[in-house]
């Protein structure tokens, strides 16, 4: 109990803190918060990790970057697993073009895998607003992007954590993924894993869930999920 009690005050405190002074207005300040626990199997991470790659480099995702009105986003690049387990894979980064993207894309597949343990959504949410609110840039919109194949397990809780990320203008977006060989196919909460991310994770304004399975894979649904959070802007 001390323990948890202890990283909860550590994960929660700087939720308070006064962002940083923003230096670079963007479209878009976005998080993509990938699930890299233990339930990722070696071809599970680099389908996603891929998929992630192929997505931000995809020509329809820089297309709705070039409709935005500063025709860029800031992108960080983050991977969970146990609550004491959340690491920045690829730092902040501005994509612009075709050029930043492909940059952005070859650093995200040559990282090493760092993660380990099981479930703290809480905690990839708490560390994803922390990022949002100390970096240098201001967005229109404040996007956290989880995209896991199980549901919460430990860790700070959720609702709390939850609430502190959309107290601070941020919305949460959810990616319930599901495969054969992960644990997503077990219900979560006694409720299918796309379920718990809608009634537990998401949150803010135009928050939504996708499901990528055996019949949307997972590469599909990455680039459509890309596209949709980087072009409902326009209709703000």
């Amino acid at each position: 109990m001390r323990r948890l009690a202890l990283l909860c005050a550590l994960l929660l405190a700087p939720l308070a803190a006064a962002p940083a002074a923003a230096t670079e207005k963007v479209d878009v300040e976005l998080v993509l918060a990938v699930d890299g626990s233990g339930s990722i199997d070696d071809i599970e991470f680099q389908l996603q990790r891929k998929g992630y790659a192929r997505a931000i480099t995809h020509p329809l995702v820089l297309n709705a970057i070039r409709g935005g009105e500063f025709r860029r986003i800031a992108v960080l690049f983050v991977e969970w697993g146990a609550p004491e387990s959340v690491e920045t894979i690829v730092d902040w980064t501005v994509i612009r073009d075709a050029a930043t993207a492909k940059a952005f894309a070859e650093r995200l597949v040559a990282a090493p895998r760092k993660v380990w343990g099981y479930n703290s959504i809480s905690a990839a949410i708490a560390y994803s607003t922390k990022q949002i609110r100390s970096n240098a840039y201001e967005g229109k919109q404040k996007i956290i992007d989880i995209s896991g194949d199980g549901p919460q397990i430990n860790g700070p809780p959720l609702q709390v954590v939850r609430a502190a990320a959309l107290e601070a203008g941020i919305t949460i977006n959810g990616l319930a993924i599901k495969t054969r060989t992960g644990t997503s196919f077990r219900p979560s909460f006694g409720v299918p894993l796309e379920e718990h991310y809608r009634m537990e994770v998401i949150g803010g304004p135009g928050a939504f869930v996708m499901t990528a399975d055996e019949r949307t894979p997972f590469e599909e649904v990455i680039l459509s999920k890309l596209v949709r959070e980087i072009a409902m802007l326009e209709k703000r």
